[in-house]
């Protein structure tokens, strides 16, 4: 059974021509009725999705089903990731305090149950932007208590009690993405740092053990059968609960090259072998995403609830 499809001669990784996807990686069109509602809704409000932004290939199925990732503080990111489709700018916008109290109007005008909230770095800002995080939980509890709520956040630096300030909003879940394999962070996250995001997964089950903690890995870039093993198994050491693989796609011929596409029969033995560890759940196909099906933690917070108490 092959674990990966090389990109081979025909195909490029960095040369400017057009990368020849296999089937498995092909997506419907979406019903551009219900994806349009959706945009309007954005637009009409002024917010930044993560789905438009990074170019993600669901986000037709996302809108179509009515949800979308917020992505606040941007769109333009202090970082420059080489396989991020996000803007770079050194000296982005001041915070707009405006932003929470819109992203929760939105929230309610979609009647969403479950929202995900992310960000760009802002690593011009001595919080990292936590204050901007807490500020959204607050506004989409006070007008929508039922829905449930995930932030997928940067590693603010390192700087955990701005961790800490995120994590007193009481949001369910806390997403910080691993990314890559430590042998690949100085070429996919060079601003980035394994054992930082480790950490902070760490501290998060350390200062709030309710918060449901979970990653995401990108497939794709070279890393080895063992070497996804081995981060997984750097999670769990961690008490990390949800898992996400999905293959990197290249975003365009000035970003990080796919180096091969992953079968989704390999894909499927790391979920088992996930599962086998202990996660509470792993998600693991070629078109995963951090934020893909993310309404589906509703059920399993029903199925392994936790307290405060």
């Amino acid at each position: 059974m092959p674990i990966h499809v090389k990109i081979g001669d025909d195909v490029s990784s960095n040369t400017g021509n057009v990368t020849v996807k296999p089937e498995w990686l092909r997506v419907k069109a979406p019903q551009m009725q219900r994806v349009g509602n959706v945009k309007g809704i954005l637009r009409d409000l002024g917010l930044n999705t993560v789905c438009e932004e990074a170019s993600c290939p669901n986000i037709g199925e996302c809108f179509n089903a009515g949800t979308a990732t917020f992505l606040i503080m941007g769109p333009a990111c202090t970082r420059a990731c080489p396989y991020c489709d996000i803007d770079f700018e050194k000296k982005p916008k001041a915070l707009d305090p405006t932003e929470p109290d819109r992203l929760a109007e939105a929230v309610r005008r979609m009647n969403l149950n479950h929202v995900v909230i992310t960000s760009v770095n802002r690593d011009d800002l001595p919080d990292g932007g936590a204050s901007q995080f807490a500020g959204c939980i607050a506004a989409v509890r006070q007008v929508s208590p039922k829905t449930t709520i995930e932030v997928l956040i940067p590693d603010l630096c390192g700087n955990w009690n701005a961790l800490a300030a995120i994590l007193a909003a009481e949001p369910e879940v806390l997403n910080h993405n691993t990314e890559t394999i430590p042998r690949l962070y100085r070429r996919v996250r060079p601003q980035g740092s394994y054992e930082r995001s480790l950490e902070l997964l760490r501290r998060t089950r350390e200062l709030a053990p309710w918060v449901y903690t979970k990653s995401g890995i990108m497939a794709g870039l070279g890393e080895t059968h063992d070497e996804v093993i081995e981060v997984m198994q750097g999670l769990r050491a961690v008490d990390c609960d949800i898992l996400t693989i999905g293959q990197y796609l290249q975003p365009s011929a000035k970003h990080l090259g796919v180096n091969d596409f992953v079968t989704p029969e390999q894909f499927d033995a790391w979920r088992q072998a996930g599962e086998a560890m202990g996660f509470l759940q792993v998600v693991s196909s070629p078109l995963t995403r951090s934020s893909y099906h993310a309404e589906q933690v509703r059920g399993l917070m029903e199925r392994f609830p936790r307290s405060k108490g």
